[in-house]
């Protein structure tokens, strides 16, 4: 996949005669297969620009190019194909079904897909002995840790097998020693099956394992700097 290309991205919500700008003239590219950390205090934009890059929203103005298709001139038909092929979306609160099981709940996107049986079974099996919840598979979410769920929450943003995986805040509910764990799992998805990732996090720890961080204050980028210099400024904490 080529590199994400964002340029002048403007996204302004408009509440009664109220205006709030979540996002001003921001831009930055997200280099292909790369693990990108956003950084910045609440109600920066964080979550407002991932959401542009995974088709939730729209952004007032600005481009954001994907494959060399620009997602602020997409129809409603292209963004859902966007969603269900480009990208998968990890959740600070894994939102998942309650009333499905581990296996059931990655088995979903591949059914809104239309694949056949035979693809889910084999997908789903793999999506689970590659989180490594496959002793986990018939249990539903109250059944599971936070870790557990945060597990098969990836899994489900992985089962149509999108290039580009966008978390938010995927280690806010986590103790530290899980939160670790999941942070090495986003490693393992760049290094072994080739993902372009972007977490949102206010997770220091990131830096052990992202290749660039960039901080947004009030819709903007205020830094940008490779991770190994950001490990050096903040000297987050081994676990």
């Amino acid at each position: 996949m080529s590199d994400i290309v964002i340029k002048d991205l403007i996204k302004v919500y408009k509440t009664g005669k109220s205006e709030v700008i979540a996002l001003r003239e921001l831009g930055c590219t997200i280099k292909d297969r790369e693990i990108l950390a956003i950084m910045g205090p609440s109600g920066c934009g964080k979550t407002t620009l991932i959401n542009m890059i995974g088709g939730l929203d729209r952004p007032t103005a600005g481009s954001i190019m994907i494959d060399k298709k620009n997602l602020a001139d997409a129809t409603d038909a292209q963004l859902i194909t966007h969603r269900r092929e480009k990208v998968g979306i990890v959740f600070q609160f894994f939102n998942l079904v309650p009333t499905l099981t581990a296996r059931e709940n990655i088995e979903l996107p591949l059914r809104f897909a239309k694949k056949r049986s035979g693809v889910i079974k084999k997908r789903v099996d793999e999506l689970l002995k590659l989180v490594n919840m496959e002793s986990r598979a018939v249990h539903k979410p109250d059944e599971l840790s936070g870790g557990e769920q945060q597990r098969v929450g990836i899994a489900v943003a992985l089962a149509n097998d999108p290039p580009i995986i966008l978390a938010d805040e995927p280690t806010g509910e986590l103790d530290t020693k899980t939160g670790q764990q999941i942070l090495e799992l986003f490693k393992m998805l760049r290094d072994e099956k080739g993902k372009t990732i972007v977490i949102v996090t206010h997770d220091l720890r990131i830096g052990h394992i992202a290749d660039r961080v960039m901080t947004i204050v009030d819709g903007k980028i205020t830094s940008e700097m490779p991770a190994a210099e950001f490990l050096v400024k903040e000297k987050p904490l081994e676990t």
